[in-house]
């Protein structure tokens, strides 16, 4: 089966800028979508028991490690039979939601989502992910260099040692200038930001979701 895995973690529901700008995709989206939202369903932190299933023949499971293999072998079936993803990732104090942290952890698994040997399964697949900051962190802005969900996730996800995907990172910028007064000035820049954001969303959908002739 192929669809595109939609995975939500931003805690703000339809408030949420990086849910509005994924939406745009969505909308765009031509094909079968599996949406998993992890701030209404989070998954649990990787536990020892999810770990020592990994290298613990399956008849020798305690309950816990059966219970936690279970999540995985999900988790993981879910995400390789998708053939596009659409990450949804704000930034939270200059990091990841930990439920994303959390999802990451479950799915990432040696000898199943990557390949020390070889390449990954999903080698290639096109991912878009989708970030809204509160501030500003590009080239030139105090905060720059702080971002650390971006590039780190950039790193774990496109990595040809881990998950190998084609990862195109989208941000939304100074999403609280609308409601801070000291930031009132930055409204411009933000609505342009945004703007930009539902723009290039629209177009990754339409490039991802059409299959170019051969």
């Amino acid at each position: 089966m192929s669809y595109l895995l939609h995975i939500d973690s931003s805690s703000l529901g339809e408030a949420s800028v990086s849910r509005q700008v994924a939406q745009s995709f969505r909308d765009q989206w031509q094909g079968p979508v599996v949406h998993r939202d992890l701030a209404v369903s989070p998954v649990p932190h990787l536990s020892d028991a999810g770990i020592t299933a990994r290298i613990t023949d399956p008849a020798q499971h305690t309950p816990e490690q059966a219970k936690a293999a279970a999540l995985q072998d999900e988790l993981i079936a879910e995400f390789l039979d998708a053939d596009a993803y659409l990450f949804t990732v704000p930034m939270y104090n200059l990091s990841m939601p930990s439920v994303f942290k959390a999802w990451l952890d479950q799915i990432i698994v040696d000898g199943r989502t990557l390949n020390h040997a070889g390449p990954s399964p999903a080698e290639g697949r096109p991912a878009v992910l989708i970030s809204a900051r509160g501030g500003g962190y590009g080239p030139g802005t105090p905060n720059h260099g702080l971002d650390y969900v971006v590039p780190a996730l950039e790193a774990v996800l496109g990595n040809p040692n881990l998950l190998g995907l084609d990862v195109t990172a989208v941000t939304a910028d100074l999403t609280m200038a609308p409601h801070s007064p000291a930031l009132a000035s930055l409204i411009p820049l933000h609505e342009a930001s945004l703007a930009d954001a539902h723009d290039q969303v629209r177009r990754l959908a339409t490039t991802i979701s059409t299959p170019s002739a051969a």
